[in-house]
């Protein structure tokens, strides 16, 4: 009795699978298209930057502790790419954006011990970067010598150190 009860289990596991398979093989389903630069804009007008959030915060507990703001639609929790660990802070986006401004209100509350941050989630502007400094950042070389812009070497040149030299010579 008990081997035709699991018998029968995996039956109907196996027709569930199948099912799935079938549906996913079906071509008139649309696959998912990424979203064009207004619509990213418009989601991120309905989104809001959570920091310090707890390590061991899942989805589920941010969702609980905004359910009060409005219905939810996404909730992305970053994290490092190379350990896996989250790095502390969340993205939320809700349906409306009127949720936005209750959401700014939650600002300084405590989620699981600790104090977040809420504030509304700006837009990344194509081109600008905070990490691109632009420009070579060590001395210049080359053509030009050792000398720094505008400067040009005056009376004798410069030999280094440990050259000995009629310039260098300290007697």
């Amino acid at each position: 009795m008990r081997v035709r009860e699991m018998e029968e289990e995996t039956e109907r596991l196996k027709g569930l699978t199948g099912d799935e398979t079938k549906s996913a093989e079906n071509p008139k389903a649309d696959p998912p298209r990424p979203l064009t630069t207004e619509e990213k804009r418009e989601a991120d007008k309905r989104s809001v930057y959570v920091g310090n959030v707890d390590y061991g915060g899942t989805a589920r507990d941010l969702e609980s502790h905004f359910s009060s703001c409005g219905s939810i639609n996404r909730i992305t929790i970053l994290c490092d790419k190379f350990s896996g660990h989250p790095k502390g802070y969340a993205y939320i986006e809700f349906a409306e954006k009127s949720s936005v401004e209750a959401a700014i209100a939650m600002d300084e509350s405590v989620f699981r011990g600790r104090t977040i941050k809420v504030q509304p989630k700006r837009t990344n502007m194509p081109g600008i970067s905070t990490t691109d400094r632009g420009g070579f950042r060590g001395r210049p070389r080359g053509l030009r010598g050792n000398f720094q812009r505008g400067q040009r070497p005056r009376g004798r040149p410069y030999r280094g150190r440990g050259r000995t030299g009629q310039w260098n010579n300290l007697y």
